[in-house]
């Protein structure tokens, strides 16, 4: 097996981890879409700084044995500097946030693609990461299309592409769970 996948049948759950928090947000963004920018904005933060803590791990995890580990470094640090913006300061405007998490969304997502492709021929279901990764990509580019709309106005769509980014997540982990002893 080789060594990236190892690595990632290994540590399994932190996509799951990952894949349950992205669920998570995108059911309250659509349930109570009438939040307050300020109420989604910590609430994304949150996420953010959470799901960049659980790429980290990852990246750190496969520093040793893979010369592609700076990726997921790069994607969890970029996560929590997302998140933390998003936390102390939530009075900064709407427009602002939107430009910076489709940013984010865009280059993350572009991330998620690359490691899928690199694990394509070691991995069957490596769509599900490819597949996050455009919905993330995807995501990015609609805010970046409708950024004045703001995040109140977006929150089904903001709730849509986390339950699908979600998705695709845990379903990775449960591949990942089944190639564990491979």
């Amino acid at each position: 097996m080789d060594n990236l996948l190892r690595v990632m049948a290994d540590y399994w759950w932190v996509p799951l981890l990952r894949g349950i928090a992205a669920v998570i947000f995108g059911l309250m963004a659509l349930i109570w879409p009438g939040l307050t920018v300020y109420v989604l904005l910590i609430v994304f933060g949150a996420y953010a700084v959470f799901d960049g803590v659980m790429a980290l791990i990852v990246g750190f995890q496969r520093k040793s044995e893979d010369d592609g580990w700076w990726a997921w470094a790069l994607d969890g640090a970029l996560s929590i500097i997302i998140g933390l913006m998003a936390l102390f300061w939530p009075e900064a405007t709407a427009l602002a946030f939107v430009i910076w998490m489709a940013v984010w969304a865009v280059v993350g997502g572009v991330f998620r693609i690359v490691s899928a492709i690199r694990l394509r021929q070691q991995i069957e279901g490596e769509w599900a990461l490819g597949l996050s990764g455009l919905f993330l990509v995807i995501w990015g580019v609609l805010m970046a299309m409708i950024p004045a709309a703001g995040l109140l106005s977006i929150a089904w769509l903001i709730g849509t592409f986390a339950l699908l980014i979600g998705v695709a997540m845990i379903v990775l982990a449960f591949r990942l769970r089944g190639m564990r002893g491979a």
